[in-house]
């Protein structure tokens, strides 16, 4: 289920369950909506169980796939108010934390749920509750969700469907912020333009902010050399020479120092801006973008909430891509029909279609008894990693792309862990890595998603060769960029698609399905 679907169906689902819920007729009613029409569980009946029988009592819902554990409540009933359970005084949790104690080991909750229809509070059963002898309650730290909330909100309930939640919930959590702080950049930056509705003016704002992002990615992931580069240079310049100074940053990002590109007294002159290593890929090669005026408030947006206060290195690159375009191009995404699918349902088409039959043949090949037919079998099998290709005929801001290359990469990364350890090595090799994002292919007609996803791709290669550096215990160079994602502007349906990749070197084309009415929508899967 794509993002603006999910939304609409959230918002849907909180008209409809408005002011209105009775413990025992309407419970099952509202989980099984909420499972099948905001996270797309098919049969809803078979996935919760209502009325679990334990030895002391019945849970009221619990799902056995994700062990989320629910106590469900009238409307309008006190979440913090205790009633007579079994000759004693409890609140809902306390009820809940009473029957975890009935649950056998395989069942213990990972997630508790008190929910009254209008208010939901999420417990994470890893957070040890503490007791408060004067009133004689048990008392746990948890996440509040209004039923009000849950059109914005909805993807803190991922975990009722998610397997892997927990991960993947702060990863979601952390890109959503990260998409909320480039929108407000952007709206920020949008007012201080001369003509704000000039298509090259939103252009440039673009490519603006896709800079700004990588830039303060870049720092938090030590890709410029240390932590905080980007802020410090900033810092230093009042507001209104924080123009001229990023339009000099993104000049030298640009230039290549080793081609003499460089003023070669820079170092001289200004040594925090000589610090900055080269960046190449094309990220900042246009001299002619606008960049507005600051102002105070941007000034502390971009120093402060944007830098000091967020860590952008633990962005998923594959959730980002989507929320940062839909962010700043809301109108150009409902236009160009553009979607965002989650991690799971990606999986549902990449796995079947080559990553079951890729992880089955490299734990065969683990599995081999013989050290040099094994080692053999490994360098092999990289090499077939790194000479397959996909496409994505209509890839957005190319998250399905984004997330094959991060698959691939950690069957790589599991391949150069076998490689190096014990009895073998590497053998000398410069660099372990062989997996490239220049496999990967994407035609997208929206100019801005294209760039969008290009700088994911970037992303995701720096988290990997991160992980990469933790197995062989090597430094490996990011910068300057070496390789480039294939993501071609244009529309689908009417471009060659052998002038981007002939089909004799295609191993594999994939996507979302995606409306047909739009510009550049075709089925692929």
């Amino acid at each position: 289920m794509d993002i603006v679907t999910q939304k609409k169906a959230a918002k849907k689902f909180a008209a409809d369950w408005e002011g209105r819920g009775d413990e025992k007729q309407d419970s099952q009613s509202y989980w099984t909506a909420l499972l099948r029409n905001v996270y797309g569980v098919e049969e809803p009946e078979q996935y919760i169980q209502f009325e679990k029988v334990v030895a002391k009592g019945f849970i009221d819902a619990y799902i056995p796939a994700t062990r989320v554990l629910i106590e469900q409540k009238g409307i309008g009933i006190d979440l913090d108010a205790k009633e007579p359970r079994q000759g004693k005084m409890v609140t809902p949790y306390e009820q809940a934390r009473d029957y975890v104690s009935q649950l056998g080991l395989d069942e213990k909750p990972k997630y508790i749920i008190t929910c009254n229809f209008r208010e939901l509070r999420i417990y994470d059963t890893k957070i040890q509750p503490s007791y408060d002898r004067k009133t004689d309650t048990w008392h746990a730290p948890y996440e509040e969700l209004q039923l009000a909330d849950l059109e914005s909100e909805y993807w803190r309930l991922q975990f009722l469907v998610n397997i892997q939640s927990t991960s993947i919930k702060k990863e979601l959590e952390i890109s959503i912020k990260a998409g909320d702080l480039a929108g407000l950049l952007y709206d920020a930056f949008l007012k201080q333009y001369a003509n704000p509705d000039d298509p090259e003016t939103l252009k440039s704002l673009n490519v603006l902010c896709v800079r700004l992002v990588f830039c303060l990615y870049a720092e938090d992931a030590g890709i410029f050399g240390q932590r905080n580069m980007f802020h410090d240079y900033m810092e230093q310049f009042p507001t209104r020479q924080m123009r001229k100074a990023l339009a000099e940053l993104f000049r030298v990002l640009d230039q290549d120092p080793e081609k003499g590109e460089r003023d070669p007294y820079l170092a001289e002159d200004n040594p925090d801006l000589a610090a900055f290593p080269y960046v190449n890929g094309g990220l900042f090669a246009d001299e002619h973008i606008e960049i507005p005026p600051f102002t105070d408030e941007i000034r502390e947006l971009l120093l402060q909430r944007a830098s000091q206060d967020f860590d952008w290195s633990e962005i998923s690159p594959t959730i980002f891509g989507a929320v940062f375009e839909s962010t700043l191009n809301p109108e150009t995404r409902r236009a160009g029909g553009m979607h965002y699918t989650s991690i799971e349902n990606i999986h549902k088409v990449i796995d079947p279609l080559f990553l079951d039959d890729l992880k089955t043949e490299l734990d065969e090949i683990k599995s081999n008894p013989v050290v040099r037919t094994k080692k053999n079998q490994l360098m092999k099998f990289q090499d077939k990693l790194a000479s397959l290709t996909w496409l994505d005929p209509a890839c957005g801001s190319g998250n399905f792309l984004t997330e094959t290359y991060l698959s691939i990469r950690r069957l790589e990364n599991e391949v150069i862990q076998e490689l190096s350890g014990g009895q073998m090595t590497m053998g000398g090799i410069a660099s372990p890595i062989k997996v490239s994002i220049n496999q990967f292919y994407g035609i997208e007609i929206n100019d801005f998603a294209v760039t969008v996803a290009k700088t994911a791709l970037w992303i995701a290669e720096s988290q990997m060769m991160n992980e990469t550096q933790k197995l062989v215990l090597e430094t490996l160079d990011f910068l300057p960029l070496t390789t480039n994602a294939n993501i071609h502007e244009g529309n689908a349906l009417r471009m060659e698609w052998n002038d981007v990749i002939p089909a004799g070197k295609l191993s594999y084309i994939m996507g979302n399905e995606r409306d047909i009415s739009g510009p550049n929508r075709l089925e692929a899967a």
